[in-house]
């Protein structure tokens, strides 16, 4: 492939490649490009708004360049404090281990692993002694730090910041200088971090990375960013069919963004969709089935997808409850039990707060009967439906 079609491939989708000329003299050089992108095991599970960045980074590895998913096993234990109002918690290196040993298999989807370098952080940074790091700190100043957008803001809001805090930026750029990168991928939220990456290199007399930023996809709320933590995730290690069911709850305006990052549909294609759509001639929902197909096929499987599919349909068009999820509670669950704490045992919610989000809503129901006291007990029967939420059902057993 040429390197202006190189370029058009890699540049699609990204935010801004910075700068684009860089990228074009690395490419000209046909050698083989260090691409890196870092992630820190804050929580266990990957998803779909990582699924983004990692997708570029697997156009770098179609290319025949070297992919290195750098897992911050270091930094993890000071947290990104990217977009956040506040501090973090710190981790301990258990939490950090835990949360470590499936990032692999969930990039596996998306990355080919058998071309994949998987690096620590923790390899050079905790080699530094306090001499090499009063060093590092010596290559930027505290204003460039604080002109980050985070901390400004939470200075204005008269906020605490974390000394540490400060000192991630720099951390996440020496990862750079560590592994000599080419380039570095990110979302919009990390252009600070990783054009400090760039200039840290410059300071050590390395040719500086490019930086090539992606859009941030909203979680199921159609307004945050997803998140784990946030609860508006979909995750790369959920089964298919929740996956399934969770991208066919986003809403119709969602969908369109949703098909942009993560199916790469062109803005042409796009158009002519919502044209479609707009005369009548083409209905959201069948669309949307197509979308949560097609997301499913690409990062679980096509007969994952073929399932999942079946799957809803007999649930929530053909209204056939045989094809809902059995949960056998165990034989001495109190009844009658409390409605919260069913939806809990049956892993429909993780918090109360979400159970009565739920109920408030209208959203529960009990063989089709809606739940509207958030402090209701229910009997415990054999072969009871529950739903909770647009698209969960269970077939409870004792």
């Amino acid at each position: 492939m040429d390197i202006e079609k190189q370029i058009e491939k890699l540049a699609h989708g990204a935010v801004q490649v910075l700068p684009l000329e860089d990228l074009k003299k690395k490419l000209s050089k046909k050698k083989k490009l260090r691409i890196k992108l870092g992630a820190d095991p804050t929580s266990p599970d990957l998803h779909l708004g990582h699924a983004v960045v990692l997708s570029k980074m697997r156009d770098f590895q179609d290319l025949g360049h070297e992919v290195i998913f750098l897992i911050g096993d270091y930094t993890a234990r000071i947290g990104d404090p990217s977009g956040k109002s506040k501090t973090r918690p710190t981790l301990s290196k258990e939490d950090i281990k835990k949360n470590m040993q499936t990032y692999f298999e969930q990039v596996g989807k998306i990355l080919d692993p058998n071309k994949t370098t998987v690096r620590y952080n923790s390899e050079w940074l905790d080699k530094l002694d306090s001499s090499d790091f009063l060093k590092l700190c010596g290559k930027i100043t505290l204003a460039q730090i604080t002109e980050r957008e985070d901390f400004a803001k939470r200075m204005r809001e008269q906020k605490p910041i974390g000394l540490h805090e400060l000192m991630y930026p720099l951390l996440q750029a020496y990862d750079s200088v560590a592994l000599e990168a080419d380039v570095e991928l990110g979302g919009t939220d990390q252009t600070f971090n990783l054009l400090l990456g760039r200039d840290l290199q410059q300071q050590f007399d390395q040719e500086p990375q490019v930086v090539i930023t992606m859009p941030l996809l909203e979680g199921l709320d159609g307004v945050q960013k997803m998140s784990k933590s946030l609860g508006n995730a979909i995750g790369l290690a959920e089964p298919a069919h929740e996956a399934f069911g969770k991208l066919m709850s986003i809403s119709d305006e969602l969908m369109w963004r949703y098909f942009a990052l993560l199916l790469g549909v062109t803005q042409e294609d796009l158009s002519a969709m919502q044209e479609r759509v707009a005369a009548g001639n083409l209905h959201p929902m069948a669309l949307k089935k197509k979308m949560a197909h097609d997301i499913v096929a690409k990062f679980w499987s096509l007969q994952d997808a073929k399932q999942a599919q079946e799957q809803f349909e007999n649930l929530f068009q053909r209204r056939d409850h045989t094809a809902a999820q059995e949960v056998t509670l165990p034989k001495d669950t109190a009844s009658p039990l409390w409605i919260v704490q069913l939806l809990k045992d049956l892993n429909a919610v993780k918090t109360t707060s979400d159970g009565k989000r739920l109920i408030e809503q209208g959203a529960v129901s009990i063989d089709g009967e809606v739940i509207k006291d958030f402090k209701a007990e229910v009997e415990i029967k054999g072969n009871m439906i529950v739903k909770a939420g647009k698209h969960k059902i269970f077939k409870v057993s004792i």
